[in-house]
């Protein structure tokens, strides 16, 4: 399976479906099941406090809608899977500030992005925002090293055969 490293608190935030597009500096063509690899290296979201103080408490609040603390998030494994469906450029309008997706053959796509996604994610024109849908958390992380770019896992998930 194709897994994606990301560092927390934003791949638990994918996990329970807060964050629904990792925006990255780069596309992908790959289409299909992704696991959600939580980095192993610690990064303190708090720190981009200073820059959006929104950021700190869109967090906090995430995680405490579900009964989970911002401090207590793994690290180094496989923490979801998900479909990776799409893969946009994104676009900014430098008038109006607002957000425009386009897909790989250039076509503008209708979707709207709340005001939390934009807070969870750089949005930055001429980035690109992976289309992340049917995430499940597994109900225990599994340990794994991890990787850039895409990259392969070759672990199981409780009822694969």
């Amino acid at each position: 399976m194709k897994a994606i490293t990301i560092w927390q608190p934003w791949a638990s935030l994918a996990a329970i479906k807060e964050k629904g597009y990792e925006t990255r500096s780069w596309a992908t063509r790959y289409r299909g099941p992704i696991a959600i690899h939580a980095a192993k290296r610690p990064f303190d979201p708090m720190d981009f406090a200073v820059f959006d103080p929104r950021l700190a408490g869109a967090i906090v609040g995430a995680f405490d809608k579900v009964g989970m603390s911002v401090h207590l998030l793994p690290f180094g494994c496989i923490i979801a899977t998900a479909e990776l469906v799409d893969c946009y450029r994104i676009q900014v309008c430098p008038k109006s500030h607002r957000v425009s997706l386009y897909d790989s053959c250039g076509n503008q796509t209708s979707v709207s992005i709340s005001s939390k996604e934009i807070l969870f994610g750089d949005w930055t024109s001429g980035r690109f925002a992976w289309d992340f849908r049917n995430v499940v958390m597994l109900p225990e992380p599994v340990p794994a090293k991890g990787g850039q770019r895409l990259w392969n896992w070759d672990g199981h998930l409780a009822g694969e055969y």
